[in-house]
């Protein structure tokens, strides 16, 4: 990687409203367009439910008793069951995904899930006292997206909306978006950003995130 200190930064490196975005939505990330009004609810009905049993589960967690190690893995669990990380990797490389060799789209799709799951878990206490309230669904061309007010001690409520996919073959999060931003496409312009400072190279992207998933960044 370049040693200059604009091609040094990391490409997961947040801005503190991003932060502050990431922990209102906690565990991140399309349903194409369904025929039929009353299978399009159902399907709507059913991502609803999908995202407050998620929500659930995370906030059990979060709030329930253990250790602070135990409740990160209890965290990835939900995390891996919850959302279609590999989708939603492919979506943050962009055009970059096209170009990037087998073996390169393995490894940062692997990388993308460690360093991923690391922003999410190292904030476990950030969590505490947090409630999800899950509102309505609606069908939209690139999934469904279920609406929720996200409820934090000393905090006014926030508005986050979770995109919900049935590609993977279940119902999975390929999209939070909180305070009107989504962060699957904040991150892909991150990494665009990078890449294009680093002469539009994956394998540089990689290695960022390698140092991350090690602790480095």
């Amino acid at each position: 990687m370049n040693s200059g200190s604009e091609t040094a930064k990391h490409p997961m490196t947040t801005s503190p409203s991003l932060t502050r975005r990431i922990l209102l939505a906690a565990p991140l990330l399309a349903f194409a367009a369904l025929p039929g009004r009353a299978f399009a609810q159902s399907a709507a009905d059913a991502a609803a439910a999908f995202v407050a049993k998620a929500g659930n589960d995370l906030t059990a967690v979060v709030n329930g008793p253990g250790s602070t190690a135990e409740k990160a893995q209890a965290l990835q669990t939900i995390i891996d069951r919850s959302v279609d990380v590999a989708a939603i990797g492919r979506f943050c490389l962009g055009r970059f995904w096209r170009t990037a060799t087998p073996e390169q789209q393995k490894a940062y799709v692997d990388l993308f899930h460690r360093v991923l799951v690391l922003n999410i878990t190292g904030k476990v206490g950030d969590y505490q006292g947090v409630t999800i309230v899950v509102g309505k669904a609606t069908q939209r061309d690139d999934g469904i997206a279920v609406t929720s007010m996200v409820n934090r001690p000393n905090a006014a409520p926030a508005k986050v909306d979770w995109l919900v996919s049935t590609e993977s073959g279940s119902p999975r999060i390929i999209d939070v978006i909180a305070e009107g931003t989504s962060l699957r496409l904040t991150q892909r312009n991150d990494y665009a950003s990078y890449m294009s400072r680093n002469g539009n190279s994956v394998e540089a992207l990689i290695d960022a995130l390698k140092k991350q998933a090690a602790g480095a960044g």
